[in-house]
């Protein structure tokens, strides 16, 4: 079958990978000229299987009214008269109740413990590399409350089967020795040791190479999507720039801009871009630097090791597809990581950036068929596509082919918006 995929981001590529390798001509189209040039391409490192987590949780209202009078608050909205915006928000509220936190918290788990397995059995097939560590994720907390609200999470990590351990003060540095060196600042810890980190752009970009040369997959660069061409009930084919693409199946996975291409097929994607930064800062001591990523409770400040360099990111803007980067964003992440490794980087030689995470109101992606017969979804995935993008893609690849897929798909269509 000839599948053509929309997006060349990390979801994009990863579900060209497993399409290709059961089998399926596959080409690849995106408006940049290369891989991961978007939201793939400055995330935080971190590829968080067991700490994924909803953003919309309970708690968060009262924080949301908090944190806007905080200067360095890991939430910002930037008003605007806009009603995409308000309706996101009004949905993100209706999920931020204790049982439907609780729905959402094991799908997301669901797939990205699936992920795990689908990224340590690419890794071994492809052998590529990409500043990838096994070593765990820790988030740190700097207040006995934060230990006490983790219990909810821990359960469900028990239900789901995946490895934790809660840490006291004094227990953390053995897991982040660098941590010695600010005594005090944090009560304790939750240890996810099967947790990884890795650079998603390397990944991506290597990735795209391997199933280019190995695969035969076709990537299309430079090319601007318009518009989806509808007949009979099907997809007849993609309007772009250079023309009308036809293929037997398409799959969009066009992160936060994959609604404005479905609606006019009567299809409504409740994805909001929240805008997030990262800084990626030069390690200037091994020692003072993290040995794989911590997490930030308070701040929502992820903070991931590469090779030779610090990868931190967070702040969720709520500023529709506007792209400026803002020096006060910079501000907050750069305190963050000088806060809690002094010693490990040079953040004054730091690379800023910024990037549109593709949100759901319940944080969870939309994975799977549509109403239209030969159109798929993979979208949606938030802040932890580079986490879930395996997992997403393997799972697409059996749904379209019509096997038995290796998880539950149940609650990760798009039909669970339908209400």
């Amino acid at each position: 079958m000839k599948v053509l995929i929309l997006g060349s981001g990390v979801v994009g590529v990863t579900s060209a990978y497993y399409l290709a390798r059961q089998g399926h001509e596959v080409t690849v189209v995106d408006r940049q000229p290369s891989p991961a040039l978007e939201t793939s391409y400055g995330n935080a490192g971190q590829v968080s299987f067991g700490f994924s987590s909803p953003w919309a949780a309970p708690g968060i209202p009262q924080k949301a009214v908090k944190w806007m009078f905080q200067e360095h608050a890991p939430l910002k909205i930037q008003p605007k008269m806009d009603p995409s915006m308000a309706r996101f928000m009004m949905q993100m509220l209706g999920n931020c109740d204790p049982e439907r936190y609780m729905v959402n918290k094991e799908r997301m788990v669901r797939v990205a413990e699936h992920s795990r397995a689908c990224i340590n059995a690419l890794r071994d097939e492809t052998g590529i590399r990409y500043e990838d560590r096994q070593r765990g994720l820790m988030q740190l907390f700097r207040h006995e409350s934060q230990v006490e609200a983790v219990a909810k999470d821990m359960r469900v990590l028990e239900q789901c089967g995946v490895r934790h351990k809660l840490l006291n003060a004094d227990e953390i540095t053995g897991v982040e020795p660098a941590l010695g060196r600010v005594p005090g600042k944090f009560v304790g810890g939750l240890h996810l040791p099967d947790d990884q980190t890795g650079d998603c752009y390397l990944f991506t970009n290597r990735l795209a190479d391997y199933c280019r040369e190995r695969l035969g997959v076709e990537f299309r660069f430079n090319v601007e999507i318009q518009r989806l061409k509808r007949s009979a009930g099907a997809i007849e084919s993609v309007v772009t720039s250079e023309g009308e693409l036809t293929a037997d199946a398409y799959v969009v996975c066009l992160g936060s801009y994959s609604p404005f291409l479905v609606k006019d097929m009567g299809i409504r994607l409740p994805i909001y871009p929240v805008k997030g930064y990262s800084l990626t800062v030069p390690v200037t001591d091994d020692g003072g630097a993290p040995q794989s990523t911590v997490m930030d409770e308070t701040f929502k400040v992820a903070i991931s090791r590469f090779d030779d360099r610090i990868r931190v990111g967070g702040t969720a803007e709520l500023a529709s597809f506007d792209l400026s980067l803002l020096e006060k964003r910079r501000a907050t992440i750069a305190m963050v990581v000088r806060d809690v490794f002094p010693e490990g980087g040079d953040v004054s030689r730091a690379e800023f950036w910024t990037g549109l995470r593709p949100m759901t109101p319940d944080s969870t992606p939309i994975i799977g068929a549509t109403r239209v017969d030969n159109l798929w979804l993979n979208t949606g995935h938030g802040t932890l596509g580079w986490t879930m993008s395996c997992g997403s893609a393997q799972l697409l690849a059996d749904l379209i082919d019509g096997r038995a897929p290796a998880i539950d798909p149940s609650g990760l269509g798009v039909s669970r918006y339908a209400a």
